[in-house]
């Protein structure tokens, strides 16, 4: 069994969401409840589960309840996940967690230096069993048996500055920490103007984003060559968290975005013939 995990002590972090462009402070608090929930202070205290049947995506993963929404969840979930910590308490005063500098490195930062716990009990590790390849006009993500949790991911983007980029991922604490949390979050100048009609990417600015004009990037230097596709992987990290179980599998994804990464969860959960759990194995992420 995998062991459970909360922080020791609280954690306060604040900033501009992405897309709200809200101001926004949230609290983390060790919890051993055995799940992360979220609690909109503002709302009266209003909780929001992470459930994976519950989620919209559209630019980013929302959590969404009967009448309240948490935005921008996956660069949050992404670290909790490799950081294995599946209990916890979020308070926040705003409806969307802070992009920060558009990586997840400030939210991990932030996290280990307050200390990890370990918590009674464990938990079980998902084990894929057969493959299998879910496709979306052009875009694909598949999935495939594999010791440990891997991941890659290709982007092919017509644009002088990307293009394509391929990056495979197998997860550790360190190589996420090195490689793929500084990754940060980028735009195209060209699609504010409808983001902004859709009451998107309000607070996006050069200090929170990779911004790219029709040529070239705005606001380098990037923090690697391949930063956009190891954005990517962050993001699918995110998403494929939702789940709540430690995943042994390869994950390969082709041109994908959030509603890719998060059918392929809800096909998962609708085909348990796919996968199975397993108390004897873990992913080497959480060998800590």
């Amino acid at each position: 069994m995998i062991e459970r995990r909360t922080i020791q002590k609280e954690v306060f972090i604040s900033g501009v969401g992405m897309h709200s462009g809200q101001q926004t402070s949230l609290t983390l608090r060790p919890s051993s409840c055995g799940r992360i929930v979220f609690r909109r202070l503002d709302l009266g205290g209003r909780e929001v589960e992470v459930d994976p049947l519950r989620v919209e995506s559209e630019n980013s993963s929302t959590l969404v309840s009967e009448g309240c929404t948490v935005q921008t969840v996956e660069h949050l979930l992404a670290v909790l996940y490799i950081l294995g910590i599946d209990s916890l308490e979020v308070d926040l005063d705003g409806s969307e967690i802070p992009i920060m500098d558009g990586s997840a490195l400030p939210l991990a930062r932030a996290i280990l230096e307050r200390g990890l716990s370990r918590l009674p009990g464990g938990r079980k590790a998902v084990r894929i069993l057969k493959p299998y390849t879910l496709q979306m006009r052009q875009a694909s993500l598949s999935f495939s048996p594999d010791q440990d949790f891997r991941l890659t991911y290709v982007i092919d983007f017509s644009h002088p500055a990307i293009g394509r980029q391929a990056f495979s991922f197998m997860a550790t604490r360190e190589s996420f920490l090195a490689e793929i949390a500084p990754a940060r979050t980028f735009g195209f100048l060209k699609d504010v103007p409808k983001l902004w009609k859709k009451g998107l990417a309000k607070g996006g600015t050069v200090e929170n984003a990779v911004i790219l004009d029709d040529e070239k990037v705005i606001n380098g230097p990037l923090r690697f060559p391949d930063e956009f596709v190891r954005h990517k992987i962050l993001d699918l990290i995110g998403d494929l968290s939702l789940w709540g179980h430690p995943l042994l599998g390869h994950f390969q994804a082709f041109r994908a975005g959030h509603s890719l990464h998060l059918e392929t969860v809800h096909f998962l959960l609708r085909n348990p013939d796919f996968w199975a759990f397993d108390e004897s194995a873990a992913p080497n992420f959480l060998k800590i």
